[in-house]
């Protein structure tokens, strides 16, 4: 009498189904021996439900991190950093000083004029107002939406870009009080408009006036150095093909800044040197994979005992071995 035949004569036995039911455990001991199957609590789930149970238990998972105490930390670094802005206010003459140098080591360096780069943004009010609002309205939401997306989908990958944005925006907050640099927009030599006071929106008011804000810490461009990590946070923590398109964020935000006259070019390329250092300090985590189910050699093994136990070798049996090991 074969398993099969056993298993629907004896009380209590459930019933096979198809050689595609899962045994596993005892289940498949004694389905090899010829003896009834019995319904136990820990039998496998079958299916899609396999795949979905072994992908929500999946060892080694990261924790989401406390949500008041990560709104409280963003809040508090974004406070200091404007705090810290402010002690680099006052230094004028420095800073004007400092962007001649840097006009002047662009052009050493053969670096393009940022004037061909605003030139088509006066030809007239939709173009500048456009890239002025794009300034004043992208940056800091597009940064906090992509640290909510990685804070609820990527739990491990949010720690490490929030560590990598705090490293990037101490840096350049060092290097503000260092380094005061006026925009090329309030450098005479450069011939430039300040075409957000010309076309609006602007972010400023009158340097002098300008309390809210430090108008001499041009360099590094944060703008460009936080589009640049939410561009590789977001090529990194996703897989669809075309994740590389990401990568206009940044190079949107640079066409703006250089435009609108906010930044040199070299502003954006220290913040990019900035953002690789972090990025070299602090190790993104590596992917778990979810663990492999063992429907198919639990198939296998339905489809041997369905045979009955004298119907097949050495082999077939360390493949039922197997699938209850």
């Amino acid at each position: 009498m074969t398993a099969r035949t056993e298993a629907a004569g004896t009380p209590g036995a459930i019933p096979r189904t198809g050689a595609a039911e899962a045994v596993g455990g005892t289940n498949a001991r004694a389905a090899y021996a010829g003896e009834p199957i019995r319904a136990t609590a820990a039998e496998p789930v079958r299916g899609a439900n396999a795949r979905a149970a072994a992908a929500v238990a999946e060892p080694g998972a990261p924790a989401r991190p406390p949500l008041v105490r990560e709104f409280l930390l963003v809040a508090g670094l974004f406070l200091v950093y404007k705090l810290g802005r402010q002690l680099a206010a006052g230094h004028t003459a420095e800073a004007f000083r400092n962007a001649h140098r840097v006009w002047d080591l662009e052009r050493a360096l053969h670096l393009p004029g940022e004037g061909a780069l605003q030139s088509p943004l006066l030809t007239g009010g939709l173009p500048a107002h456009l890239a002025n609002t794009y300034y004043a309205a992208v940056h800091f939401p597009a940064t906090a939406a992509f640290l909510v997306w990685l804070y609820l989908r990527r739990p491990a990958h949010y720690v490490w870009a929030r560590r990598v944005l705090a490293v990037v925006t101490a840096a350049a907050l060092a290097l503000h009080l260092a380094f005061p640099l006026a925009p090329p927009r309030m450098l005479g030599a450069a011939h430039l408009v300040d075409i957000a006071r010309v076309y609006g929106p602007s972010v400023y008011g009158p340097p002098r006036g300008d309390h809210l804000s430090n108008q001499f810490a041009a360099m590094p461009s944060l703008h460009f150095g936080w589009a640049l990590m939410v561009a590789a946070g977001l090529i990194a923590t996703t897989r669809s093909r075309w994740r590389a398109l990401w990568l206009l964020h940044p190079l949107v935000t640079l066409l703006v800044i250089v435009g609108t006259a906010n930044h040199y070019w070299l502003d954006a390329l220290v913040a990019a040197a900035l953002l690789a250092a972090a990025l070299t300090a602090v190790r993104p985590p590596h992917r778990t994979e979810a663990p492999a189910t063992p429907t198919a050699s639990a198939a296998q093994a339905t489809a041997l005992a369905a045979r009955g136990p004298g119907q097949f070798g050495p082999a077939a049996a360390n493949t039922l071995a197997g699938a209850g090991r």
